[in-house]
């Protein structure tokens, strides 16, 4: 069950990362996952959006909830974690 000091601790954590590249992993329906790269743009009370840059000189903004993430919906992480991941990997 989802407190609301869960929503209040999960906002303040996003927050914290605005400004930041972040990969996001969200599910796409029929055994299909979709990545978006890009940098958390704001934070609003109920959710957060971020710009991913295309190829074609365009950014698409995403949004999601807070509950998606706390749910597992979409998985987040930030791209400083996620290259010290990878060294540690390697190691």
């Amino acid at each position: 069950m989802i407190v609301k000091s869960d929503l209040e601790s999960c906002r303040k954590d996003m927050q914290s990362n605005i400004g930041k590249r972040i990969r996001l992993r969200s599910n796409g329906g029929r055994k299909r996952t979709i990545i978006q790269e890009g940098v958390l743009d704001s934070c609003y009370p109920n959710v957060f959006t971020v710009r991913c840059s295309k190829v074609n000189k365009h950014s698409e903004l995403v949004s999601f909830t807070y509950i998606d993430v706390l749910t597992r919906v979409v998985e987040i992480a930030v791209e400083a974690e996620a290259e010290a991941c990878k060294m540690e990997a390697a190691n």
